[in-house]
């Protein structure tokens, strides 16, 4: 196997160390290994140019993951390159939508083991990578409102054992209240499938199948089959966005009238300026934008088919 270089965030906790030991432990009874810490993007540059034919293994979350492929994207490197993840963060939606163990040395075993893959990215108008998914309206609300009460509670607790975790639904529970509702024309492969006279919560396009920990907003995603999956909401009542919470939570609201569910390769959205979050990086407002799939863009060591670690 070739040599591994681990890319680890400098502001990691000890929570988080302790949990990278036990990974490099079982990675380094079979291979070599180094340990590269980053904390801003020219350092992450900086280390990608040094990392040679190396296998890059990110020991992080969803965030950690986007940061490293968005460089190697910039750096026109990310095609010849093969990753491995230690799900570190606090949502692991990737690690989740790809059956990437969550225990940390299971996920190691994985990296020994696993098999290598080609999977998709999603990249926009100017460049910018979407590894997970991206979203706008109600959920890309909820998103801004609980990036600011992950941060507000993180730091009651110990560690990764804070009330951090309870951001996204108390983000999610306030934009419920009182959700923006938008006008907005969703393209998908060039046909219009919801135009300004028909109002949404959100739109959602997904490359993998979750967002926020473990909500399955585009529950049938696949990262490695070329395309994206985009679900449309127009529960904008006060009654139908309760029950579409519920479907939501079960992962049943593409069986929802006012849902609309389907796959496509591009997406346009227009209209209302609107905000989007994208793995979880909160950007806008916007008033435009289009996505596209670049199929088979990297590759990634994942578990074998069956197998139990």
């Amino acid at each position: 196997m070739d040599p591994l270089l681990v890319i680890t965030n400098s502001d990691a906790g000890t929570a988080d160390e302790e949990s990278l030991d036990l990974a490099l432990a079982v990675l380094r009874e079979h291979v070599s290994v180094e340990v590269q810490a980053t904390g801003d993007p020219g350092e992450l540059d900086g280390v990608l140019h040094r990392a040679g034919s190396r296998r890059i293994v990110v020991a992080g979350g969803d965030g950690s993951l986007h940061a490293v492929i968005s460089a190697l994207h910039r750096r026109n490197d990310l095609k010849n390159s093969v990753l491995g993840l230690l799900p570190l963060g606090t949502g692991n939606d990737f690690a989740r939508g790809t059956d990437i163990p969550l225990d940390i040395e299971e996920a190691a075993r994985v990296i020994l083991h696993g098999e290598v893959r080609p999977m998709d990215v999603v990249v926009d108008e100017v460049g910018e990578v979407v590894v997970n998914s991206v979203h706008v309206g109600a959920g890309a609300n909820a998103s801004r409102r609980g990036a600011r009460w992950k941060e507000r509670l993180g730091s009651i607790g110990v560690g990764k054992v804070n009330l951090g975790k309870l951001g996204y639904p108390i983000g999610a529970a306030l934009t419920a209240w009182k959700p923006p509702i938008l006008r907005l024309r969703v393209e998908v492969d060039g046909r219009v499938v919801n135009d300004f006279d028909q109002p949404v919560l959100m739109v959602a396009v997904g490359n993998g199948s979750s967002v926020g920990g473990g909500a399955e907003l585009t529950p049938d995603a696949n990262p490695e089959d070329g395309r994206v999956d985009v679900m449309i909401s127009r529960a904008v009542g006060p009654m139908e966005r309760v029950r579409y919470a519920v479907h939501l939570g079960l992962a049943r609201h593409p069986e929802r009238e006012d849902v609309t569910y389907l796959r496509g390769s591009s997406v346009s959205v227009t209209g209302e300026e609107f905000w989007v979050s994208a793995d979880g990086e909160i950007y806008g407002p916007e008033r435009q934008r289009t996505w596209h799939v670049e199929p088979e863009a990297y590759s990634m060591v994942l578990p074998r088919p069956g197998s139990s670690s």
